[in-house]
This record gives C-alpha cells, structure tokens and sequence, in this order.
C-alpha cells in the first residue's frame, strides 16, 4: 500500500493537505495581536472607519441643523436690540424679558384663552389647533409690542423730555402691583380690579412729586442713566412676573402636530425645528422690507444717522422711537411664542434672562445697530452652542456666550459687520 494511500485510509491528511494547515496556522499566528486578541485585516478596518466617519458626518449635520434653528431665535431677539441701540445708542437689557412675557402670553392663550386640544386625545383637530396656534403667534406679538411701547414712553422717553403727569400714572400703577397681588381677594380678577383701584388713586398721589422732580432736573441723555434704566426695567419685569405668574414653572402642552422626518444619511428634523426657522425668517424678510421701503424705516434710518438733523427735518423723532420698540418687542414676543409652544420648555419669570444676554451677545459679535450683524451675530452664537453641546464640553455651552463676548471685545469691538464707533462733539 502507497503512503498516499495509507493516509486516505486512515483519515490523515496528504500533503498538500498537510501544508495547507501549516500554512493556515502560520497565518494565523502572523495576524495574532501581541496581547492575544485578534488583529483586524485591513478590509475591516476600512470599513470601520468608513462608518466611524458616517456617524461623525451625521452627527455633525445634526447639530449643524440645530445650531441654525438656534440661531435663528438669537438673531429674533439680537435684531430687537440692534434696532434700539442703531436709534437711539441704547441697550435696552429689558428685551430678554419681553420675549418671556411672549411666552407666557402663549402659555395662558394655548391653556385658558382659546379653545386648544390636546392633539394627544384629539388627534382629529390638529388643523384647528394649527389655525390657532397661528392666532396665539399674532396675540404675542401684540401683546409684546404693546409693552416695548410702554416701556420706550414710561422708563427711556422721560430720560429725554423729562417727566410728564402720565407718568406718574403709570408708576402708580407699577407701585401697587405688589400689594393688590399679594392682600387682595381670593380670586385672580377680583386682585386687577383692586390694582386698577389703588393705582389710579397712587397716580393722582404722586402728581405732585412728579411735577415738582420735572421741574428741578435737567433733560439728559446721559449713557449711564439709560443703562441703569434699562436694568430696572428689567427687575421691574422679572419680579413684577413673579407676582403676577408666580414662581412655579409652566409649559405648554402638545397643541400642535408635531412630526419627524427623517432625510438623507438618517438625519433628522422634527416640524417644531422647521416651523421656528421658516418663520424666522419670513419675519427677518418682513423686517428687511419694513426698514428699506417703508415711510416709518426711512424715518428710522434718518434717525439712526443724526437724530437733531431728523428733528429739523420735521419728523417726529418720539413716535420713530416708539415704533422702532414696537418693532424689538413684536419679534422677541414671536420668539417666546414659539418656544413655549414647540420645545415645551419650562417657563418662570426669570425664563428670558439667559436668552437675553445670548441674543446681546450675538448683537455685539454681529455689529452693533447692524441688522445683517445682527442675523449673522445670531447664527454664529447659535452653532457655537449647539457644537458645544454636542461635544463632551457639554457643560458649557451656556459659558460659551461670555467667552465670545470677551473675544470680540478684545479683539473686533465693533463686530464683524460694525462701522467704527466715532463720537460726536
């Protein structure tokens, strides 16, 4: 009997067979890893890094996505205080709490004032709810308007024409909110209506003191004066609505149909995340028209350049002024409106203080009194956050305003789109 066949008999292997399995362990042994685990060959490194890199193209859109739905909030809130400030030098720090009074306008609208359902048992009226949910957007911006008006001719208007007897109306009001709202009756309106009793009483009280302050101070526009205004302003609002909202956080509920669509590579955008950037800028485009082709704009844009020359001219500079506020206010009121209705946040009294400062920061990174500053300025600090969110720096991400804000002070005062700040003489 052959060998050959002996090892076929047996169930050995020949030899090729034989160095075929020495060859199999030599390989073997030549791709073992040197801590004893299997080396990947280079055909599955490929693709692991191939799909590490998809995950972290994903990722990265996704978050690009967010920063500019972010973004486009800030430059809402940031084209408030470009307007102001491009009017009048002002900084007006009150404007981070009306865009939380526009939130809690639509708070109260979407869960007492309309007749919204919750889409979640009435899934059958999500057209509806939409239609209102629109009526809610146009109710916070007037509402929001209202008070930038209010806050322009009650806090910065007396700065620069002295006090009138309708202030001291006005302050009445504001010094006996506290008292109504905290020993009056039982029931919500039973309170209004003892504040609107007292308050008119404190006006007419404080006539005489405000005549008699008007009639010994000096008019000033002084920048220190306005700044320490706008900062009480901004107590006024955020204390006053912790009387009359309360301490205790509130959010809206699900009022309007919220879907996720899924795009290309599995990136994700939901409508909440659509809805706030299409209608951002439906109202950045609407503001553009407004400041170039209207009488009012025109008028703002004189303003802007000389306010003295724009009197001699004829126009009436308190009433550009107020609808210059109108403007701040109406835009941030549309942004708390749709925060409170499609992130479902919490809100409380002191909800704009945060996204206040972040929008000045965008306004200041942007170019202050520029509004394509202030839209670029809002853009950028949104992305800025939403890459440090997503990062394992997440814990500041909210730190991340003050650090540009103090590069962009050391670095470019006037911004990225500013014009040299000169002073007149």
């Amino acid at each position: 009997m052959s060998a050959r066949s002996y090892r076929r008999d047996q169930g050995l292997p020949g030899r090729n067979g034989a160095h075929y399995t020495r060859c199999q362990q030599k390989r073997a042994q030549s791709c073992a890893h040197p801590s004893g685990q299997g080396r990947r060959i280079p055909c599955i490194q490929v693709l692991h890094s191939g799909a590490n890199r998809a995950i972290g193209v994903q990722a990265l859109t996704q978050q690009f996505i967010f920063g500019i739905q972010l973004g486009s909030l800030y430059a809402l809130i940031a084209l408030g205080y470009t307007l102001v400030y491009g009017v009048l030098r002002l900084i007006n720090f009150a404007h981070g709490d009306v865009f939380m009074v526009g939130a809690f306008v639509c708070y109260y609208a979407c869960t007492r004032w309309l007749p919204f359902r919750d889409l979640d048992t009435h899934p059958d009226l999500a057209l509806t709810n939409t239609a209102l949910a629109v009526i809610v957007l146009m109710l916070a911006m007037a509402a929001c308007s209202i008070l930038g008006v209010a806050i322009e001719r009650f806090a910065y208007r007396p700065l620069r024409n002295g006090l009138q007897v309708g202030d001291a109306h006005f302050w009445g009001f504001v010094a006996t909110l506290p008292a109504a709202m905290s020993y009056g009756p039982s029931s919500f309106w039973g309170r209004i209506v003892l504040w609107i009793a007292i308050g008119i009483g404190a006006g007419f009280g404080l006539r005489p003191v405000v005549l008699w302050i008007s009639r010994r101070t000096v008019r000033t526009t002084s920048r220190l004066n306005a700044l320490i205004t706008a900062i009480g302003v901004s107590f006024v609002l955020e204390y006053g609505g912790l009387i009359v909202f309360g301490a205790d956080p509130n959010f809206v509920p699900k009022v309007v149909p919220e879907t996720t669509y899924t795009l290309f590579g599995g990136i994700r955008i939901g409508t909440a995340q659509m809805v706030i950037l299409i209608v951002s800028l439906l109202l950045m485009a609407l503001l553009r028209y407004v400041v170039l082709y209207t009488r009012q704009g025109k008028a703002m844009r004189a303003l802007a350049f000389d306010i003295e020359a724009a009197k001699l001219m004829g126009i009436d500079t308190d009433g550009v002024i107020s609808f210059t506020f109108a403007l701040g206010g109406a835009l941030a009121g549309a942004g708390g409106a749709m925060v409170a209705a499609l992130t479902h946040v919490k809100i409380t009294p002191l909800f704009g203080l945060l996204p206040g400062i972040k929008a000045f920061v965008a306004a200041v990174l942007g170019g202050p009194g520029s509004i394509p500053g202030a839209v670029l300025g809002g853009i950028l600090m949104g992305l800025a956050e939403a890459f440090v969110a997503g990062s394992r720096f997440s814990a500041f991400r909210d730190a991340i305003a003050f650090c540009i804000l103090i590069g962009v002070l050391l670095i470019r005062p006037r911004g990225l789109l500013g014009e040299p700040i000169t002073e007149k003489v």
